[in-house]
């Protein structure tokens, strides 16, 4: 009897321990500790970038009375003073780049200059490229030749027959090319709108396609005392505006601060001092 007692509680035993060592086995394993992902960080805007830097690099050519030289070697001109008078109310520095007009975008897109602010056209195919702040400038496209063709050149119909030139990339050739009479006439491009004034002055074009802004300040005087503008003649209307990289919130900032250099006074006495057509509305 304590013998068959004996057994039944070894028997009791060992499944007691089988059962045990089941559950240790059947344990669920350790639950991995939770990972989490960083967000992505966000790209610093524009204003951004100009903040660290501490400036805005302008991309400009020499284009009086927008951005040229006095006597002295001193950058002026109203685009000049402009673009000064918006940095400085940024808190950073104006630093002005002479480029190739004609390469203007891809200076851009490159990062090479934050915005091209040199008088430039304001057009529908440009603004798939950049991102424009408001138009503060009216312009127009005239035709400038020697005054001794005065009677020889006065509609497009008589400039389909002359030299024409105009700066590369500009609407000026824009126009000439796609004109019925201008775009029979022989055409060349030029590096700037004042090489064109002086290719009609040296005899090596008859007539230049230029902005009336500059025309109307250089034609009759110095260098071009012998020029004129052709009376009557306007090619095209247009708008001046500054040009940024797409996506920029800078547009929006020079917006504000021009419309407080307006109501200050400072843009339409500058608009007086450089004799160009300031835009307030």
């Amino acid at each position: 009897m304590k013998r068959i007692l004996a057994l039944t509680l070894a028997l009791a035993l060992c499944l007691c321990l089988f059962a045990a060592c089941s559950i240790k086995e059947k344990a669920p394993a350790d639950t991995p500790a939770a990972t989490t992902t960083k967000p992505a960080e966000t790209a610093p805007s524009d204003w951004d970038k100009l903040k660290a830097a501490g400036k805005m690099v302008i991309g400009i050519t020499d284009y009086e009375p927008m951005n040229y030289y006095d006597a002295n070697g001193k950058l002026i001109g109203f685009d000049t003073e402009y673009a000064e008078a918006v940095c400085a109310k940024l808190g950073i520095k104006a630093e002005f780049i002479e480029i190739d007009w004609d390469n203007k975008e891809i200076e851009l897109n490159a990062g090479s200059i934050d915005c091209i602010w040199n008088g430039m056209t304001y057009t529908a195919e440009r603004d798939e490229n950049m991102d424009f702040a408001d138009s503060y400038i009216y312009n127009a496209l005239v035709v400038v030749i020697r005054s001794k063709d005065a009677d020889k050149y006065k509609t497009t119909a008589d400039l389909s027959s002359a030299n024409l030139v105009a700066e590369a990339g500009s609407t000026s050739e824009e126009v000439i090319t796609g004109d019925p009479d201008l775009s029979k006439a022989a055409y060349t491009p030029v590096d700037s709108l004042v090489t064109s004034l002086m290719e009609v002055a040296a005899y090596t074009a008859d007539a230049a396609v230029v902005d009336s802004t500059m025309a109307a300040e250089l034609v009759g005087k110095g260098a071009y005392a012998d020029l004129i503008i052709i009376d009557g003649l306007v090619l095209s209307e247009e708008e001046l505006a500054i040009g940024f990289r797409t996506g920029s919130d800078m547009p929006a900032k020079v917006n504000e601060i021009t419309d407080d250099l307006i109501a200050d006074g400072t843009l339409p006495a500058l608009a007086e001092k450089y004799g160009v057509n300031l835009i307030t509305d």
